[in-house]
């Protein structure tokens, strides 16, 4: 590969940044007055140490005290956990005040204040990140470089980093300008995330567009700030985005191949986004799973059902199945219940005191009215059909439904209405002779056969 850098300049670049840090630690760092603040650095953070655990009490209680519903509730938070660097550095201020005034140097102790405040000050920025581990993240590399920078070491790092690089082509790399880039594409993608954020909370609360339209504008907007925060954050850094032409030609080579069935979810979720067939809130059927729409995704549908069951369906069934939307134009859903009665009972009766059984239910709509219908004459009841309305298919079904039965089972008890079960009945004709008996055993295995009639 072409621009890599030889063993021999890499091992020569090491030794003279190691003869300048020898050089400095020589001047600086073995010396007798800089031991001694060194010595006074290590007793200021013992004495922190010591002092912290009353400070964390402090804070706890200021929390509990008048301050806790007002905005310096957050700031006391963040100070819970910065009370050993807080503590530090006041004792440290103290010592710095105690060695101007007794004429001994302080150079090493300004240091270390600097550092701690940069500490302090960066940690209290980054506390309004959400996560913790990005706040700390991103507070260690605040501070690094502020620290570089407090003992005038930032250039010469940068330049060493700038010189650690590979050279592909036209495309230089470098350790420095991977670590720009990293930085740039992480605050670009947060700013991209909290802007999309932002713009879908807006989009949930307004009235005029349907919520099918909330979900797709809303994915349509990350997904263009994430390749915006993306291509803006390259180009910060000086990448042309051609180089990545070879990169774009293999990975639209893998879509093809290997991603096809992610990319047929995706566009499927565009398909459904834009047709608003279904949309969340919807009462669904699909195959074995019934229940409501809980969330579109980009990649799958989110099904809740009445048992709390959560499916997950790619949305590609949605566009290749048969699925029954029963909100789709409204949620207005006509439930059949098949009912029975005997034949020596009245079905004009039965139908009234069905129709009358279902309106005592609380769900069941008065408008459409709920009607009963002969059906036909089975073997061995009259086949009847209760067909009623609900306008809430979302609450269940089984459980309405069984609340419909139940009172209708009482009402036909009192009114003495039969409602019979499968049976059979069997009637012998006069004269006919019927065997009672016990059937003749069958013959012997082993009994030979008789002889033919005509002795061949």
């Amino acid at each position: 590969m072409e621009g890599l850098p030889e063993l021999d300049t890499l091992i020569s670049t090491g030794r003279t940044y190691l003869d300048i840090l020898l050089a400095w630690l020589a001047d600086n760092a073995f010396v007798m007055s800089n031991a001694a603040q060194v010595v006074i650095i290590l007793v200021a953070f013992v004495i922190a140490r010591v002092l912290d655990p009353a400070a964390r009490r402090l804070v706890a209680k200021a929390k509990r005290g008048p301050f806790a519903e007002s905005y310096l509730r957050i700031l006391l938070q963040n100070l819970a956990s910065l009370t050993l660097p807080v503590m530090w550095l006041i004792v440290q201020w103290l010592s710095i005040s105690i060695a101007a005034h007794a004429g001994w140097p302080t150079h090493l102790l300004t240091g270390v204040v600097s550092l701690l405040t940069a500490w302090v000050i960066i940690r209290l920025l980054t506390s309004v990140v959400g996560h913790e581990g990005w706040s700390r993240a991103i507070a260690v590399a605040a501070w690094t470089v502020a620290a570089l920078n407090i003992v005038g070491w930032l250039t010469p790092t940068m330049a060493f980093l700038d010189d650690l690089a590979v050279t592909v082509g036209d495309l230089r790399v470098s350790v420095l300008g991977v670590i720009k880039a990293g930085i740039a594409l992480a605050v670009l993608l947060w700013a991209a995330g909290w802007a999309s954020r932002l713009a879908e909370n807006r989009l949930r609360v307004a009235r005029n567009i349907t919520p099918s339209a909330q979900v797709l504008f809303g994915k349509l907007l990350r997904i263009s700030l994430y390749v915006l925060a993306v291509v803006v954050g390259l180009n910060s850094v000086g990448i042309d985005l051609t180089a990545f032409a070879v990169f774009s030609g293999a990975l639209g080579l893998g879509i093809g191949f290997g991603l096809q069935k992610v990319v047929a979810n995706l566009i499927s979720g565009i398909i459904l986004l834009l047709d608003r067939s279904v949309k969340p809130g919807d009462v669904i059927a699909i195959g074995d799973s019934f229940g409501w729409i809980n969330a579109l995704r980009a990649r799958y549908v989110s099904v809740i059902t009445r048992d709390g069951t959560e499916h997950l369906i790619p949305n590609e069934e949605l566009i290749s199945q048969r699925v029954e939307n029963w909100s789709y134009t409204d949620k207005l859903v006509r439930l059949k219940l098949p009912v029975g009665i005997s034949y020596d009972s009245d079905p004009r009766q039965a139908a009234a005191l069905a129709v009358e059984a279902s309106k005592g239910v609380e769900r069941v709509l008065d408008r459409p009215a709920p009607v009963c219908h002969l059906r036909g004459f089975g073997d061995s009841a009259l086949n009847m059909e209760l067909r009623v309305w609900i306008q809430d298919p979302q609450n269940g079904v089984a459980n309405v439904t069984n609340q419909i039965l139940l009172r209708i089972w009482d009402a036909f008890q009192e009114a003495g209405i039969g409602i019979p079960f499968p049976q059979q009945d069997v009637y012998i004709k006069s004269g006919s002779v019927v065997n009672v008996g016990a059937p003749p055993p069958p013959a012997p295995p082993d009994t030979p056969a008789p002889p033919p009639a005509d002795g061949g």
